[in-house]
């Protein structure tokens, strides 16, 4: 049941996205607690998704022909059609509307409704500008790849706790992601980074022996 509820939650977090796609609003930025700086990357899975959205359409009107002597699975083969047309609209609109975000103390790492990662700026060791275009599995590592490709890296000085599509926790150190403006991100990072550094408070001195 746990599996069920994780895809119907899933698949209304596609279709209100839509919604908020249409009405520009994107979630989580703009001033307020836990909002801040939003950084996209769906810029270069659009024509991809276009594809996808492409296909279904056709794939539709074949059905159509071939069925087009049995009304009654038609129109259930149709509404399976449509459905699927809109979650393929749904992924799209989630990447659009729920990008990276860059707080005062935390950066949202995303991926459309599916990936939604807190990492405290304090536990980021080091950000740079990175294109990489092969991503193999390795432990204590986030690829989160837009078109086969991420474009920056962090490495955490501390891990940070991702869940699974399903739920499963795993610790991860280094975070590969993509975003649209990437040097524009390290750099607002890098600067946050700083100037909590700058301003942190100095260790007191120790009581004289």
């Amino acid at each position: 049941m746990r599996v069920v509820r994780r895809l119907v939650a899933h698949e209304v977090r596609l279709l209100a996205s839509i919604v908020r796609w249409v009405a520009r609003r994107p979630h989580g930025v703009g001033p307020g607690p836990g909002r801040g700086q939003a950084f996209g990357y769906a810029r270069g899975q659009g024509a991809m998704m276009f594809g996808f959205g492409f296909v279904c359409v056709l794939e539709s009107a074949c059905m159509a022909v071939l069925l087009r002597n049995h009304p009654a699975a038609h129109r259930v083969v149709l509404a399976l059609d449509v459905y699927t047309l809109l979650l393929v609209v749904g992924m799209h609109a989630a990447s659009v509307t729920r990008p990276h975000v860059l707080g005062d103390t935390v950066l949202r790492v995303r991926r459309a409704a599916q990936v939604d990662l807190r990492v405290p700026l304090s536990a980021i060791a080091s950000v740079r500008r990175e294109l990489v275009t092969t991503h193999g599995r390795a432990e204590g590592r986030l690829d989160l790849a837009v078109a086969a490709q991420t474009t920056v890296t962090l490495e955490l000085s501390t891990p940070v706790r991702h869940f699974s599509f399903l739920g499963r926790p795993r610790d991860v150190q280094l975070i590969r992601f993509h975003a649209d403006e990437s040097d524009v991100l390290v750099r607002a990072i890098r600067d946050l980074t700083l100037t909590r550094e700058r301003t942190a408070p100095s260790p007191s001195p120790g009581r004289p022996g």
